[in-house]
C-alpha cells in the first residue's frame, strides 16, 4: 500500500513537471494592438479609446490613376486581401469606396480621417472611419480601419501620353480593423 502511494505521488509530480516544461517552451503570440506608427509623423493615426483591434489583413493589388491633362487623378484601388504576410489564404477584396469585402460577404466602407507618408515612394498610411458596415462576418461591425506598412502605389511622376490614360501601379499594404468594445 505504501509503495502505491509513493508511485502515485511520483506520477503526479512527473505530470506536473512535464506540463510546466511544455508550457515554458510553448511560445505565446503577443497581443497585437495595431501597427507601429512612426512618431510624431503618424501620431494622428491612432484609434479612439473604446475600440479594439479584431483583425488584420495583407493587401496586394494596384492603385489606379487617370491622366486628366494636368495631373494623375486617383480612381480606385483593386486589391486582394490575404490572411498572412506571405499572401496566402485569400480572405476578401478591396475596391472603390473605399470598400473591404470579406469572402463571407460582409463589407465595410470607410472615409479618410488622417494620413501620413513615412515613405515618399509609397502611398500614405491612413486612418479611416467606417461609414457603413454590413452583413454577417468579420467586417459587419467595424468602426475604424488603419492602412499601414505600404509599399508602392504612388502615382507616376511624369505626365500621361493622352487625356484619359489610366495606369495601374502595384502596391502592398496591411489593413487593421477595429470594433467598439
Amino acid at each position: 500500500m505504501h509503495n502505491m502511494k509513493i508511485k502515485a505521488i511520483i506520477a503526479t509530480l512527473a505530470l506536473a513537471m512535464a506540463t510546466a516544461i511544455t508550457n515554458a517552451n510553448t511560445p505565446t503570440a503577443p497581443v497585437k494592438k495595431g501597427p507601429d506608427l512612426p512618431s510624431p509623423l503618424c501620431d494622428r493615426l491612432g484609434v479612439d479609446e473604446g475600440n479594439k483591434l479584431h483583425s488584420q489583413v495583407y493587401a496586394e493589388g494596384v492603385q489606379v490613376y487617370r491622366w486628366d491633362g494636368i495631373s494623375w487623378v486617383f480612381v480606385e484601388p483593386i486589391a486582394t486581401l490575404f490572411a498572412n504576410a506571405n499572401y496566402n489564404g485569400k480572405v476578401g477584396k478591396h475596391y472603390v469606396g473605399p470598400t473591404w469585402e470579406s469572402n463571407s460577404g460582409s463589407k465595410v466602407v470607410g472615409t479618410r480621417m488622417y494620413g501620413c507618408q513615412p515613405d515618399p515612394t509609397a502611398i500614405p498610411w491612413l486612418l479611416l472611419e467606417a461609414v457603413s458596415a454590413t452583413g454577417p462576418g468579420i467586417y459587419g461591425s467595424v468602426s475604424y480601419i488603419q492602412r499601414a506598412n505600404t509599399k508602392g502605389g504612388v502615382a507616376p511622376s511624369g505626365p500621361g501620353s493622352f487625356i484619359g490614360e489610366t495606369v495601374q501601379v502595384p502596391y502592398t499594404a496591411e489593413y487593421y480593423f477595429y470594433r467598439e468594445q
